[in-house]
C-alpha cells in the first residue's frame, strides 16, 4: 500500500469512506492521472504536473484543483480562500456531494493539461 492510500485509510469516518469514494471517482474520470503522496497528502499528477489533491480536515474534505483559477464552470461551487491559483470543491458533509459537478470540474481541469 502506498503512502497516499495510507493517508486515506488513517482518516476518521465519515471522511475515510468519502475520500475512498473521491479517489475512485477521480481515477475513473481522469484515468491517466497518477496518485502520489506529495506535500503530506494524496496528490494526483497529470502529464507529470500537479493536477489535484485530496485533503481531510476535522470539518471538511477538499478536492483541490491546482489550476482552478482557470476554470470557467461551476465557479459558485469552488472555494478560493486566500489562494491565487488553487480552487477546491469543499465538502463539509458527505451528503453535499454532487457527482455531476465533480465530473464537470474534473473534465474541465484535465482539459487544461
Amino acid at each position: 500500500m502506498n503512502p497516499a492510500e495510507q493517508y486515506i485509510l488513517q482518516q476518521k469516518e465519515p471522511w475515510r469512506d468519502f475520500l475512498l469514494q473521491l479517489k475512485v471517482l477521480v481515477e475513473k474520470q481522469v484515468p491517466e492521472a497518477d496518485l502520489l503522496f506529495k506535500y503530506g497528502i494524496p496528490f494526483y499528477y497529470l502529464k507529470g504536473r500537479p493536477f489535484c489533491y485530496l485533503l481531510a480536515n476535522k470539518k471538511y474534505v477538499d478536492l483541490g484543483i491546482v489550476r482552478g483559477n482557470r476554470l470557467t464552470n461551476n465557479l459558485d461551487n469552488l472555494e478560493k480562500g486566500k489562494r491565487q491559483t488553487v480552487r477546491s470543491l469543499r465538502y463539509k458533509d458527505p451528503d453535499d456531494f454532487d457527482l455531476e459537478v465533480l465530473q464537470t470540474v474534473l473534465d474541465e481541469a484535465a482539459g487544461l493539461y
